[in-house]
């Protein structure tokens, strides 16, 4: 019997080979928003990954709305055309049946910063810093510039700009979009009350602090039908007062009326006073409240790298899909590994194919 990580999934009439996928994960390394030769590297080593699911990083719908100046984006014809040539590159040597999506998403507050390995932290003078926007006036720490905050026109325009990306990533060949709206960034700045005072219609009540997102959410399926449409989502903030469980599965009922197939549940992001746990899987269990409260499909993700362990999740009904970043920038052959753990025949290229028999004993001498 088909061990059930290795067993095909629809989504919205796209089917996944199998529940592996690889979680967005950024690469600091784009030029202006275009992918670059690193992008075709890592792209095509993510496609003979064995994962039948893979998102390429956070991809920002305009300038302003990268973390940093190496941030991926879509937000111009140069990056369209560079997005199309890894994608092409990539496809050419996927796993069968294997889909890619990309994760369009916009920083908000959290960007104008520093990439991870030069500090991370906000752009200083001299490093051609420019002004960051939020749903209010709040800054995410101490140190960091207080954002501006979108009136009713500008949050118009930035919904438009989720369309339009939407437009380039079909003309791009992507076979799904997911929608950011997790880590505190722009959407989930919307959603928290924490970084949400407004007193329009884009804040205060849950309805009105969802709105973002669910606009956006129709915004971009409009402009995107063909492909399909999830979305990640901090279901809990971690911080007292903050966004949580109860308020996630709400907007996950609205974002699933929406037209969203999936949610990827991760968590926190947004407060620097978070008290995030640690360990395998610390997040399951939020995403299983989601899927039990509103059916909606889930993709789970957080600290997995054991095959065993993620098939079990897929077994015992706690998500649908379970995501891996790390282990796969670890191991770009996860997904044969969990394959060969799990007694289940491994797809390489026929390039590969001989060091089948390596991984297999490999596994075995571990035993």
């Amino acid at each position: 019997m088909t061990a059930a990580l290795f067993q095909p999934i629809s989504l919205d009439g796209l089917v996944l080979p199998n529940r592996i996928a690889v979680a967005p994960m950024c690469q600091y390394s784009a030029d202006d928003g275009s992918a670059t030769d690193w992008h075709i590297c890592h792209w095509m080593n993510l496609a003979m990954s064995g994962a039948g699911m893979i998102t390429v990083e956070m991809t920002d719908v305009e300038r302003r709305g990268r973390i940093s100046h190496n941030c991926l984006g879509l937000y111009s014809d140069h990056n369209e055309a560079a997005a199309k040539r890894a994608l092409d590159a990539a496809r050419r040597v996927a796993m069968p049946g294997a889909k890619f999506g990309v994760q369009l998403a916009h920083a908000g507050r959290k960007a104008s910063c520093q990439r991870p390995w030069e500090g991370g932290g906000p752009l200083m003078p001299g490093q051609d810093p420019w002004a960051v926007v939020s749903a209010s006036a709040i800054a995410y720490d101490t140190g960091w510039q207080v954002p501006h905050a979108l009136d009713e026109d500008e949050v118009l325009g930035v919904i438009q700009r989720f369309a339009e990306a939407a437009r380039r990533a079909e003309r791009a060949g992507f076979d799904f979009i997911e929608l950011h709206a997790a880590h505190g960034y722009l959407i989930f700045q919307f959603l928290s009350p924490l970084s949400n005072r407004r007193t329009d219609r884009w804040g205060g009540s849950l309805e009105n602090r969802m709105r973002f997102a669910v606009e956006v959410a129709k915004a971009v399926k409009a402009a995107a039908p063909k492909l399909m449409l999830g979305a990640r989502l901090s279901v809990k903030e971690w911080v007292d007062g903050g966004f949580d469980v109860p308020e996630a599965i709400e907007v996950a009922k609205t974002l699933k009326q929406a037209g969203v197939a999936y949610l990827c549940c991760s968590s926190g992001g947004n407060s620097p006073l978070q008290k995030l746990p640690t360990g395998a899987g610390y997040q399951v269990h939020l995403g299983e409240a989601v899927r039990k409260a509103t059916g909606i499909a889930t993709r789970t993700v957080g600290l997995i790298t054991d095959p065993d362990y993620a098939n079990t999740i897929v077994a015992q009904g706690k998500a649908d899909i379970v995501a891996l970043g790390r282990a796969f920038l670890a191991d770009p052959r996860w997904g044969w590994r969990a394959a060969a753990t799990l007694g289940e025949k491994i797809h390489p290229a026929p390039q590969l194919a001989r060091a089948v028999t390596t991984m297999e004993h490999w596994l075995k001498d571990d035993d």
